[in-house]
């Protein structure tokens, strides 16, 4: 069943975000394709099915919150923790800003995320992971523990690599090899 959701995923990528060229990614670094995951995460189909895999992946986390950087993570954010209603899981979701508000709360992190919660930082794709660590780096501050990453796609360009060196869990849907990039 999770190589159907995952199957049908690959072909949703292809047909949406996956784009070949000539591109600069926000790492800074080249590439002669490019992965625009909202793409698939603003398209009903491909949200539910990466929220449907992302729950399958976290059956055995002990987590009670996920988010992630925002844009890039949050229509999954929504989709996976409306979808653990569903499935009868608790889940809070919360978005990382990219930087604090300069009015109200003046929040760098929005949701009903509470001091000492376990967490699941998400993104769409990640390069380097500068994105999701920063991510981490906040969630961290406020007082929670991130017990895990979870990307859709993996460039492996050092992602793997620098969640290796903060001893964070780190999981892809797919790698780019998986893509055939």
């Amino acid at each position: 069943m999770l190589e159907d959701k995952k199957d049908r995923l690959k072909e949703k990528l292809f047909e949406r975000a996956v784009k070949f060229g000539d591109f600069t990614l926000a790492s800074g670094k080249k590439s002669n394709y490019y992965i625009n995951g909202k793409m698939a995460t603003l398209d009903s189909e491909g949200v539910n099915l990466i929220a449907e895999i992302m729950l399958d992946m976290l059956e055995d986390t002990d987590c009670d919150a996920v988010g992630g950087p925002t844009l890039g993570a949050d229509p999954m954010i929504g989709a996976i923790i409306a979808l653990a209603h569903n499935r009868g899981r608790k889940l809070t979701g919360f978005i990382v800003r990219k930087k604090s508000k300069d009015h109200g709360t003046k929040s760098l992190i929005e949701g009903p995320l509470d001091k000492g919660m376990k967490t699941v930082i998400v993104e769409d794709v990640a390069t380097t992971g500068s994105s999701a660590i920063k991510a981490i780096n906040a969630v961290r501050d406020f007082g929670c523990e991130v017990v895990k990453v979870m990307v859709i796609v993996d460039r492996a360009e050092g992602a793997i690599e620098n969640f290796k060196k903060l001893d964070m869990p780190y999981e892809a849907i797919f790698s780019k090899e998986e893509l055939g990039l």
